[in-house]
Formats: structure tokens, C-alpha cells, sequence
């Protein structure tokens, strides 16, 4: 028995790798109000840096996991009844993972969908509709996965990626904000303005020969690593012996897909950019994957 069997695996490094544009550009951005702050008050710049380069530890700290889980993800604590429901299933899935099931805390979405996630250090949360129309064990199957996302470092790589990445996000957005108004300036301000971030642009691409560029792709990248994150937490509710209730719920989900989309429109739902860009594979693909590995085990 272990507190959490917490690690990391390919797809966690590799979200964080894919971040590391971002990363880097909110350091950048992080540097420059902090030296700018730093001159404009008695306090060292250099201090205010680093308090945002710690600042990562808060996520995985109780108090401030709760806030995420509150204000960030839409969370609440399940009442008496719920927690009844879903704690005798979630002892079911950490016993047989080897994992201490008072080292995770157990919340609840309101939500009209099947589903769970495993946000921030601690925390998986449960739908409504979830607990409502699943069976103890189809609930366990999907705890089972989401458990895995914990074990196996998706949680936490993903919050840190988000965390360190916002501030170039927020700046980005700012200077799009910006360029969405230069129809407002003279002509000549505009063209100067234009001219001046083109040659910017082109300087930046020279200099790091083409690699400005990369975070273009980061999204699509991105989501392929996440929709491999979902696959290896469907794997780890399987080792567990999950694999037939966690097939249930997808084939339920099959079904409520067939039923909301009309015949012939399935394949060019979304488009083929929305499918690059999803976060979880097709449901078909989980349903072939799961099947595979109850073949391997017999």
C-alpha cells in the first residue's frame, strides 16, 4: 500500500515538453513586469520572479487545491448520501491499485453527462449524471481511469503546463486584442505599427531559424499527446481488471453519440481540424483498445 504511486509517464513528459515554448515565453514576459515593478517600487525584482517560479508548488498545496476545484473546475463536496455511493467504490479501485484512498479527495460536477476527471495533486470529481445512472461497478471502471491520469502523472503535468503557460497566453491575447484595433489608428500610425512587428516577426524567425514558429503546431501536438494520456489511463483501469464496466460506460456513450448525430454526418462531425484538436480519441478506438487487452489476458 502507497500513499498515491505517483510518477510519470511518456505522455506526462511529454505534455511538459511540448509546453516549454510557453514556459519559456512567460518567463520572459514574467522577467520584464517583474524588472519593471522592481524599478517602480522598493522591492528587488528578483524576488518577485521567484515567487512566480514557486509559485507551481500552490497547485499540489490542500487549501489551494480546493480553491482550483471550487472556482476553476466547478467542483463541490458531495453530500452525505453521494459520498455514500462513491466512497465504497473508490476503496474498491485504490485497493486493487495498491493506493491509499484517503490520499485523493472525491468531489462532485453538476453535469448532465457521463463523466470524471482527476484535476490538481488530489482531487477526482464525478458528475451527477454519473453517480446517478451508473452501476457501483461501470462507476468504478471509471474511476479506475481516472485514477490512472493521477498515477501516471497526467494530472499534475497538465495543471503545471497550464499554470507556467498562462502568462504568455494572457499576453498573446492582449497583443491580439491590440492588432484587432489598428483600424481605429491613422493610416500612416498603422503602417508604421505593421512594418515595425514584421520586421520584428521575420528578425525572430531568422534568429531562431524558423523556431518562433513551433507553437503554432503546440496545439495539435498537444492534443495528440492527451488523446495517448486517455488510452494509457483506459490501460490502467484494464490492468486492474476494469476493462468489461469501463466498455460498458463507452458503449453507452456509443450509443448516445449514434442517437445525436444524424446517419452519414459522423465522420465529418466537427471537421477534420476539430478532430485533430480533440483531447480524447473516438470512442470506437478506446472500445478496440480495451477489447485487445481482455484478448491478451485470456
Amino acid at each position: 500500500m502507497a500513499a498515491r504511486r505517483r510518477g510519470a509517464d511518456l505522455t506526462a513528459l511529454g505534455s511538459l515538453a511540448l509546453h516549454l515554448p510557453h514556459v519559456t515565453a512567460s518567463l520572459a514576459v514574467v522577467f520584464v513586469v517583474s524588472y519593471a515593478l522592481g524599478h517602480l517600487s522598493d522591492l528587488p525584482w528578483w524576488l518577485l520572479f521567484g515567487c512566480w517560479v514557486l509559485s507551481g508548488a500552490l497547485v499540489f498545496h490542500r487549501p489551494c487545491e480546493r480553491l482550483l476545484a471550487r472556482w476553476l473546475f466547478g467542483l463541490r463536496y458531495p453530500t452525505p448520501e453521494e459520498d455514500g455511493r462513491l466512497r465504497p467504490v473508490w476503496r474498491e479501485v485504490t485497493a486493487r491499485a495498491g493506493v491509499d484512498a484517503g490520499a485523493y479527495q472525491l468531489w462532485m460536477e453538476e453535469s448532465d453527462e457521463i463523466n470524471a476527471l482527476a484535476a490538481a495533486g488530489h482531487i477526482v470529481g464525478v458528475t451527477s449524471h454519473s453517480l446517478r445512472t451508473l452501476t457501483p461497478a461501470q462507476l468504478a471502471g471509471v474511476l479506475a481511469h481516472e485514477l490512472g491520469h493521477h498515477t501516471r502523472g497526467h494530472a499534475w503535468s497538465s495543471l503545471l503546463s497550464l499554470w507556467y503557460a498562462l502568462p504568455a497566453r494572457l499576453t498573446w491575447r492582449l497583443l491580439l486584442r491590440s492588432a484587432t484595433r489598428l483600424d481605429r489608428l491613422p493610416t500612416g500610425a498603422a503602417a508604421v505599427v505593421i512594418g515595425v512587428a514584421g520586421a520584428t516577426l521575420i528578425a525572430l524567425a531568422t534568429a531562431t531559424y524558423g523556431l518562433i514558429f513551433l507553437p503554432l503546431a503546440t496545439p495539435y501536438l498537444v492534443a495528440a499527446v492527451s488523446r495517448r494520456s486517455e488510452l494509457r489511463a483506459d490501460e490502467h483501469a484494464a490492468g486492474l481488471g476494469f476493462a468489461p464496466q469501463l466498455m460498458a460506460v463507452l458503449h453507452q456513450e456509443r450509443e448516445r453519440e449514434a442517437t445525436a448525430t444524424a446517419p452519414g454526418l459522423a465522420f465529418n462531425k466537427g471537421g477534420m481540424i476539430a478532430r485533430l484538436l480533440d483531447s480524447h480519441p473516438d470512442v470506437h478506438t478506446r472500445l478496440h483498445r480495451l477489447q485487445a487487452h481482455l484478448d491478451n489476458r485470456r
